[in-house]
Formats: structure tokens, C-alpha cells, sequence
């Protein structure tokens, strides 16, 4: 049987918001920082996370930086983080959100800032292939989050329009992608980034994490397609 073309999609956040990896990816780049004589605490870095390299630089030491060494950076944080690729975890309750979107007729969407083989690691941890219909990565896109070009990619996968979709994200980028673009956010805190901050980015509700979420599914903006409509 043919499945019928959803109507409305859910864009997911990857690290952070399905993956236990947000801390790793901080003790990545604070490495691959310091090996090419950048000393950045964790802390800061912690809070650039969900950005891509493009953005998260420019962040972290300074757009007029001399740029030349940006490669040597982004290519010694994926060696690091990489080291990791084999023990990545799925959060609590996360590979049964997707499945539970997917069974209450949403199009179910990734959208990661990620490397091509990074998101492949990260969709093969979740085992729930059967519920994803797409996904966008920081390789289909020339700048990644907070810019909305993942949002808009993820969005053209589900070949649904803005308003016909929710993003759920742990990041202040992402909601600030999600609100560049039109559409609505949830927030996660399993990222490690507090309730208000998530608010005042453009979160219209925000849990402790998809467990969470899925618990209270039917009284969240994901109990139905229809909601978008109220």
C-alpha cells in the first residue's frame, strides 16, 4: 500500500534533542580548539553547540579572526568526536517519539547541523528508520543553524509549507532557524540549555526531553496534525 503524502511535518533537532551528544561535542572542539592554540572554556563552547562549524567559529573567536586554520579545526573536532561514533546513545524516549509522530500522521523530518557520516552514525543509533521519512544535514546547506537554510531544506523534504510544521530543538539556534523560517518550536533540555533561554528564543513550550515530551504528547502541539490549525 501506497502511504499517503503527510500534511504536515515534524522537524527534529538531532544532538541534543534525539542524541546524548551535546557534552561530547563540547570536549571535542574545546580539544581541537586548544590544539591549534585557542584556549575557549567549556562553558562557552557548551553554549555554541547546535551551530555549525561555519557559525560556531565565528562565535567562539571572533569573525575577523584569520580564517585559515578554520579546516584544521572543524577536521581535528571530527577526528575527536568521531572517537565516540561507536558509544552514541539515544536519549530517553527518543527513538519512541519518532514513532509516535509518525503514527499520528506527521511527516517526520531530521534536520542536523551534522556531517554526512556523523547524521548516518546518529540515524543508525536511533533504530527508527521506519518512522523517518527525511532528512537535512550541515552538507546540504551553505549555512547552518541559527540561519533558517536547514529548516527551509527540512521543510521542502516534507514538501509541506511553514505553518504546516513544528521544529523541536535544544538550542536557542534552533528555535531562532525555526522562527526565521515561520515555524513553530518546541523546545528540549536535555542540551543543557535553560527553560527561559528556549521562551525567549521562540519555544513555544519546552520539556525536560523527549521522554517528556512524549509523555505529554497529546497535550503538546505534536498530538495532532490538526493542532497547527487551532
Amino acid at each position: 500500500m501506497t502511504k499517503e503524502p503527510a500534511t504536515a511535518a515534524v522537524l527534529f533537532d538531532v544532538d541534543g534533542t534525539l542524541m546524548d551528544t551535546v557534552y561530547l561535542h563540547t570536549v571535542a572542539w574545546w580539544e581541537a580548539l586548544r590544539q591549534n592554540g585557542h584556549e575557549v572554556p567549556m562553558a562557552a563552547i557548551h553554549r555554541s553547540i547546535g551551530m555549525g562549524s561555519d557559525h560556531l567559529l565565528d562565535r567562539l573567536l571572533g569573525e575577523d579572526r584569520d580564517a585559515d586554520d578554520d579546516k584544521a579545526m572543524s577536521a581535528a573536532h571530527h577526528a575527536l568526536y568521531a572517537q565516540y561514533w561507536s558509544r552514541l546513545s539515544p536519549l530517553e524516549g527518543a527513538s519512541d517519539l519518532l514513532r509516535a509522530c509518525a503514527s499520528r500522521g506527521w511527516a517526520v523530518v531530521l534536520a542536523s547541523s551534522a556531517s554526512a557520516g556523523e547524521y548516518q552514525v546518529m540515524k543508525d543509533a536511533l533504530h527508527a528508520d521506519s518512522a523517518i521519512d527525511a532528512g537535512t544535514k550541515g552538507d546540504d546547506v551553505e549555512a547552518t543553524k541559527p540561519s533558517p537554510d536547514l529548516v527551509e531544506q527540512a521543510l521542502k523534504r516534507a514538501d509541506v509549507p511553514p505553518e504546516r510544521a513544528v521544529f523541536v530543538g535544544d538550542a536557542v539556534w534552533d528555535a531562532q532557524a525555526a522562527q526565521r523560517s515561520g515555524v513553530r518550536c518546541l523546545g528540549v533540555l536535555s542540551g543543557g540549555i535553560a527553560r527561559q533561554e528556549l521562551l525567549d528564543a521562540g519555544a513555544e513550550q519546552v520539556y525536560q526531553g523527549p521522554a517528556d515530551l512524549l509523555a505529554q504528547i497529546d497535550d503538546s502541539l505534536l498530538s495532532s496534525p490538526k493542532r497547527l490549525t487551532a
